[in-house]
């Protein structure tokens, strides 16, 4: 929660905790927010973690998938400590190779047959007494032959010494194995994927039944625990400064702090003069008389909108822009709160900056892989300069997107805020493409409104991850009463995604388009046609810029 190093009691120490150990899989992430949804608390580091270094004993370890060969001379390895922690061990597909290969480095070749996709696995029970009655667990009230998710290409070309063959495919001998004595397994397919339809009950049959974790990790215990957390770390007098933009993460984080310490939490909303419609209006009003939050609304419009004259084609340049000013901005607000708070007699200094982190973010910063490459700067607070002596809290850095909305029900915060849409911090700026003016703004604005009104009125909104207006820069020729005109050009986009990794295109049906367009063209004045985005991600991003 803090990056200083302060905080006092970690979930891990709180709650049983699975420790997921990262391999570099595209599917990692998704065994944390399996075991999370069985109400089981997981933590993920990467695979090269040194046990020494931990401070804390797990309940369990799940060695994820991962896209290389545990032969090759650089493969990534797990610390062989992993082994002597009498604890049990699940390894998924590269994490089975792992466990195979450090009982014998012999045993997992290249496969001659690579298997991605759906496959049938036939579970194998052992009545032997000789094996005890652990090495059927995994397979506890699943079917004899199910379904299952495959994405490899090595194989295990035999079993390790020790160990029984518990699972099998056409194309994998050896699908799954459970050692005799100790309470190690190794699945070949992926059980966190959907497209596994019982890999959850498997999960569970670990984590539950052979770790013994208590499925205790819930929202309400979470919140209580926070809220002690930061009275902890901000103390009886100590004092937050934040900045809100009215998406479900910094509203979630701000209703935290105000639960937590009331009006020693300062929010600060910059208007940047490229919010939605109405937006810094309706986010006032929703975060003070709706949820109590001491807010400062600044109204920046005109320095945003005149430093982003002249910019055309440099999208790169645009988020830079808007990144630096909100920095200004906010320091030159948080100077004016330091300075009414020094003079304070009940108030100590500010010393924290409250940052809306989600575990995605710090799952990215640990990954084994290192951080992906950057295909577009992210506008965040945590660019905030060194100079300002603010220790960071992060009250959410330990939650997926999923958990904040349900914490954020929890603290009784209206459905419509904690199911709005993500909004990009330049906004509608790189919704924009080409200039952005006062006038491309409006239109911009105006055309995104009616979008999302229609897609609420159609009961839609819950269905689509995001959905916005865009305007192209380009003009288009029409024909509105009776005379030719040369306006511009709406491109409307709409997303389902679950992980904003990937996403496709949602797809509205052909009446819900056109009454939208002919809302859009009527409407709004400079625009004479609409089109809809099908571009997928990838090869798309889900914003335009």
């Amino acid at each position: 929660m803090a990056t200083d190093g302060s905080d006092p009691i970690p979930p891990h120490k709180t709650f049983d905790t699975i420790l997921v150990l990262d391999f570099g899989s595209q599917y990692s992430h998704l065994i944390t927010r399996r075991l999370r949804e069985l109400n089981v608390y997981s933590e993920m580091l990467p695979c090269t973690q040194k046990l020494s270094e931990l401070g804390w004993t797990p309940k369990g370890v799940i060695l994820s998938g991962g896209p290389y060969s545990v032969y090759w001379p650089d493969a990534p390895h797990v610390d062989p400590e992993v082994f002597k922690l009498d604890i049990p061990i699940l390894g998924i597909c590269y994490g089975l190779q792992e466990i195979a290969w450090n009982h014998d480095n012999t045993n997992v070749l290249a496969g001659e047959k690579r298997e991605y996709g759906h496959a049938y696995l036939k579970v194998e029970r052992h009545g032997d007494a000789s094996t005890g009655g652990h090495v059927n667990a995994l397979f506890k009230d699943l079917e004899d032959d199910m379904e299952v998710w495959m994405s490899h290409g090595d194989k295990l070309s035999h079993i390790p010494e020790g160990f029984v063959t518990v699972a099998t495919t056409d194309n994998a001998p050896f699908a799954g194995i459970a050692h005799r004595e100790k309470k190690l397994y190794g699945i070949q397919f992926h059980p966190e994927v959907t497209h596994t339809p019982k890999g959850k009950l498997l999960l569970k049959n670990f984590a539950v039944d052979i770790c013994q974790a208590k499925t205790n990790w819930t929202m309400s215990k979470f919140v209580d625990q926070e809220i002690a957390r930061i009275r902890a770390l901000v103390g009886e007098k100590g004092q937050v400064i934040g900045a809100v933009s009215g998406g479900v993460d910094s509203t979630v984080a701000a209703k935290l702090m105000q639960e937590a310490i009331g009006d020693r939490f300062h929010a600060v909303l910059v208007d940047n003069g490229v919010l939605r419609l109405n937006e810094a209006q309706i986010v006032k009003e929703t975060l003070t008389k709706g949820l109590g939050i001491n807010l400062t609304v600044v109204d920046a419009s005109e320095r945003f909108l005149g430093r982003l004259k002249g910019i055309t084609d440099d999208p790169e340049k645009k988020r830079k822009v808007i990144g630096n000013t909100f920095i200004e901005v906010f320091q030159e607000e948080a100077k004016k709160i330091a300075a009414a708070a020094h003079n304070s007699e009940h108030a100590g200094e500010i010393e924290w900056l409250l940052q809306g982190t989600l575990y995605p973010d710090v799952i990215e910063s640990i990954s084994f892989k290192g951080p992906s490459a950057t295909i577009k700067t992210h506008h965040n607070v945590g660019g905030l300069p060194a100079t300002m002596s603010l220790k960071l809290i992060e009250p959410l850095r330990e939650l997926f997107k999923d958990e904040v909305r349900e914490l954020g029900t929890n603290l009784g915060i209206p459905e419509d805020l904690v199911w709005r849409h993500p909004f990009p911090g330049p906004g509608i700026a790189i919704r924009i493409l080409g200039e952005v003016t006062p006038e491309q703004v409006r239109i911009a604005r105006e055309a995104d409104h009616i979008f999302i009104e229609e897609i609420k009125a159609a009961g839609l909104y819950r269905k689509i991850s995001q959905a916005f207006a865009a305007l192209l820069p380009v003009k288009a020729v029409g024909v509105m009463g009776d005379k030719r005109v040369h306006d511009q050009v709406i491109a409307l986009r709409a997303v389902e995604t679950t992980d904003f990794m990937t996403a496709d295109w949602y797809p509205f049906d052909g009446e819900f388009l056109k009454k939208v367009s002919r809302r859009i063209v009527n409407e709004v004045n400079g625009v004479c046609r609409v089109v809809y985005d099908v571009t997928s991600k990838p090869p798309g991003t889900i914003e335009m810029e």
